[in-house]
């Protein structure tokens, strides 16, 4: 009978550990032609409970309180330099964005400026006293949950993307902005936020065929990173795992990543038609990324993968067409209506699968032991 027993506890040790999977959420600007209510509504008709608000207005986060939904706050770069000079310009904004729903609102991260380094390159060495304007004014409040960091683009911050494992972090201006960051990330357990296009990249480089940009799986789609010896079967895949090399090379390779933007458009609205912008290839696309995700490989660099991923964006809004040079990026219309079959949770991955049988192992075998122990 101690045999059985041992032999149960031997089962038990051999479950293989359940890590779990990235989120899939949707990031959404705030648009005078858009219903703040209705945002609760089109995250459930695509079973996601994660959202990423590029225009935290006051307005559109009150819908989610007493809900399940996390939201990511993003400070507009016009702050930026305010709050990194004046301290109680953060208080102020906390006050008026988080204070009066956390925590009944989940409120998981605020992101300091988006690509506020590119967008105002003569104050990049601001960027990080707001972060810690915000940070420590976050603590005085009691708040001690909310992760405070800011975004970067891929193509802006990345000196190369191919091979991966020669990527380096850019410099801006001679001002050392990573390496305090990349510190005070790992010390305060915060992600390194990233907004990452294989559509910009594939644009930016006619070598990149277009079936390892959309995820498409045949036997010849793949590049190899001589250099680590590394096979690569997406183009999402080898720009993550730039960012893992150059956090690597910078000595803080463990710190989580999350992308704060991805997507592919699906029309463009200026009078040069661009082949490569349409709706079979933004869901192909989307599709492809849902389904990568899903199941839960990871990277080759990074096997538990991202933390979480953001699809830019929610709706196709009506005066969309004056941003990202008329490109549409939304994945519902206007109209609450989708513009393509996704799902981004609600089923068991690989991995989950997995977990399941070996949980139904152990039970059987745990019967088993119980009944002859009873004898």
């Amino acid at each position: 009978m101690f045999r059985l027993l041992t032999f149960s506890l031997f089962i038990l040790s051999l479950l293989p550990a359940i890590s779990s999977l990235p989120c899939i959420g949707v990031t959404h600007h705030f648009s005078r032609s858009s219903s703040p209510h209705r945002i609760p509504t089109a995250l459930h008709s695509l079973n996601t409970n994660s959202l990423l608000l590029r225009d935290s207005d006051p307005h559109i986060i009150r819908p989610f309180l007493y809900t399940n939904v996390s939201v990511f706050l993003t400070i507009p770069n016009s702050l930026v330099s305010p709050i990194a000079t004046n301290r109680s310009n953060a208080v102020q904004w906390l006050y008026h964005h988080v204070v009066p729903f956390y925590p009944r609102v989940n409120i998981t991260t605020i992101s300091v400026g988006n690509d506020f380094a590119v967008a105002s390159p003569q104050a990049a060495d601001l960027i990080f006293p707001a972060i810690r304007n915000v940070y420590s004014s976050l603590h005085d409040l009691g708040i001690h949950n909310v992760a405070v960091s800011t975004s970067f683009s891929f193509v802006s911050v990345i000196t190369k993307s191919f091979p991966p494992s020669a990527a380096r972090f850019q410099d801006f201006a001679g001002v050392d902005i990573m390496g305090p960051l990349l510190q005070f990330l790992s010390h305060t357990n915060s992600s390194f936020l990233i907004n990452l296009y294989p559509y910009k990249m594939y644009k930016l480089n006619f070598a990149i065929p277009i079936g390892f940009a959309l995820f498409e799986e045949h036997p010849f789609n793949f590049r190899d990173d001589i250099a680590s010896g590394v096979r690569y079967q997406n183009l999402f895949d080898m720009m993550i795992d730039a960012v893992v090399s150059a956090m690597g090379a910078a000595g803080y390779e463990n710190i989580p990543i999350v992308v704060t933007e991805t997507g592919w458009p699906s029309t463009d609205a200026i009078a040069e038609k661009e082949e490569d912008t349409n709706e079979g290839y933004a869901e192909m696309y989307l599709k492809g990324l849902v389904k990568h995700l899903k199941a839960g490989k990871g990277t080759p660099l990074r096997k538990e993968g991202v933390a979480c991923v953001y699809v830019y964006e929610l709706f196709d809004e009506e005066d969309e067409g004056t941003r990202e040079s008329g490109r549409h990026w939304g994945i519902l219309y206007p109209n609450l209506t989708n513009k393509y079959s996704l799902q981004f949770s609600g089923s068991w991955s690989a991995r989950a699968g997995e977990a399941e049988a070996w949980v139904k192992i152990l039970l059987a075998v745990s019967f088993v032991s119980l009944v002859l122990l009873s004898h």
